[in-house]
């Protein structure tokens, strides 16, 4: 492919594995970043500065064929912005239709948006998945201003022929990890015994490898244009199987008790921890077979796989 590479949110938990391995499989890649920060691994930098409606993108985009655009305000588990939903869509509608319209007016053949499957919801029932022709419903100020920005940008490639290509990750992991599954990868890791032996869920999850190797075939695959795409590893797993199987990557047993699941809700409700909680016993399932059908795309690494890369970050870095 003829044409250099714009990632955007370079230097964020996907954006610099993504990079690098962009650049180490021979693409031209320019790194957006926010400020001005040097990488050692052939790629081109660029300061953006804060995105939103007014950024000027006009030197990052020259020569540029595909855009990756991952960059975002992102989700935050204690909102404290007083008009959070303006705060998102000034960086998530605004900032990202800014950056898809200078774009089209430089050339660029394709945009990866990476969006979130907040668009379609927060939960599913156990054994009905979200799909891609579902009506969206996002529910919080970061999945309603994904959403706006998925529709500004539907109605762009509209009226311009820019190919567009939209995809909804569930939770991401690998090293590096943030949140609730460094948390659970911590407890496990200092023995502590959990009450979420008898929670009976079913979740998806996404290693940080299959997203970067969905990516990758998004850039050029024909059948990829003007499409949506949920992504997922292909396996759900239940709170308590997730834990056994993050126990025994990281070599330490998951020491689980039942505690019935009401009963955990009233806790962590008491200790403000509800949110948590709701992720921890509730299912969000998606069916991510249209990738595999449409483009012929197969998840690299297997749940274990990921999980082992994970567990030996965080043993050579606790912080991870």
């Amino acid at each position: 492919m003829a044409g250099i590479i714009l990632v955007t949110g370079a230097q964020g938990f996907v954006g610099q594995p993504l990079s690098f391995a962009l650049t180490k499989q021979g693409y031209q890649v320019r790194a957006a970043l926010r400020g001005n920060v040097q990488t050692n691994d052939g790629q081109q930098t660029i300061s953006v500065g804060e995105i939103n409606g007014d950024t000027h993108w006009a030197e990052a985009l020259v020569d540029v064929a595909v855009v990756i655009h991952l960059a975002a305000r992102v989700h935050v588990m204690n909102e404290t912005a007083a008009d959070a939903l303006s705060a998102y869509r000034q960086v998530n509608v605004e900032g990202t239709l800014n950056l898809a319209r200078q774009a089209v007016q430089a050339g660029v053949k394709r945009f990866i948006f990476i969006s979130s499957i907040k668009v379609n919801g927060e939960s599913t029932v156990l054994g009905h998945p979200f799909r891609e022709e579902q009506t969206p419903a996002p529910l919080d100020a970061y999945g309603i201003s994904k959403y706006e920005a998925e529709l500004a940008l539907q109605q762009l490639a509209k009226e311009t022929g820019l190919e567009l290509v939209v995809i909804r990750p569930v939770l991401i992991y690998g090293p590096g990890v943030k949140a609730n599954f460094k948390a659970m990868m911590r407890c496990l890791d200092i023995g502590l015994v959990l009450p979420l032996g008898s929670i009976q869920n079913q979740r998806s999850l996404l290693a940080l490898d299959n997203l970067i190797n969905l990516i990758q075939l998004c850039i050029t695959h024909p059948a990829a244009a003007n499409q949506i795409f949920l992504a997922s590893d292909g396996v759900d797993m239940s709170t308590p199987e997730l834990l056994i199987a993050m126990g025994s990557a990281l070599g330490k047993p998951a020491r689980l008790f039942k505690l019935p699941e009401p009963l955990i809700m009233i806790a962590a409700k008491l200790l403000g921890k509800h949110a948590m909680a709701e992720r921890l016993c509730g299912s969000l399932q998606v069916d991510s077979s249209k990738a595999r059908e449409l483009l012929g795309w197969q998840p690299p690494l297997s749940v274990r796989e990921a999980l082992d890369k994970v567990a030996i970050a965080y043993r050579n870095n606790r912080s991870c």
